[in-house]
């Protein structure tokens, strides 16, 4: 008995430490579609940026919500008109749900001279494809 007690309880430590792993590849893969996300500004490439948005997706920004995939689009292109990206932004800190497909992700805004004057707060949703589109993205401005 003390035998598949001993058993019992290193499968349920595995599986623990399965589900970890699992959360920590998630964690990973949502940093790198944010990174990827963000690239698209650094490349200047709005066809790519409109790629990560979930159709349902809402934005807010300094003049209110913008919602669904057209709105946010049209409003974020005049970010993709000149020559030199406004501005850039990083993943820092991800967490995932329990079911691994909603995730949280967060990290710094920076200037083109490098300062950091905000910080984004994005949620992502995993689609029935296992893509990764943004569901929700805030802004917050360090300086207001």
């Amino acid at each position: 008995m003390l035998r598949l007690i001993n058993i019992f309880l290193l499968m349920v430590i595995t599986a623990g430490v399965s589900f970890a792993q699992d959360h920590s590849a998630l964690e990973a893969e949502v940093a790198a579609t944010e990174n990827a996300f963000a690239k698209t500004m650094a490349d200047r490439d709005f066809d790519a940026f409109k790629s990560f948005l979930d159709p349902d997706t809402v934005f807010w920004g300094g003049r209110g919500p913008l919602t669904g995939a057209d709105e946010v689009a049209a409003r974020w292109e005049d970010f993709y008109q000149e020559a030199d990206a406004p501005f850039s932004w990083k993943s820092e800190t991800v967490m995932i749900n329990p079911d691994g497909n909603i995730a949280f992700s967060s990290g710094p805004v920076t200037s083109p001279d490098g300062v950091v004057y905000a910080y984004f707060n994005s949620v992502w949703r995993k689609n029935d494809a296992g893509e990764w589109k943004i569901i929700f993205d805030k802004g917050t401005n360090l300086n207001q």
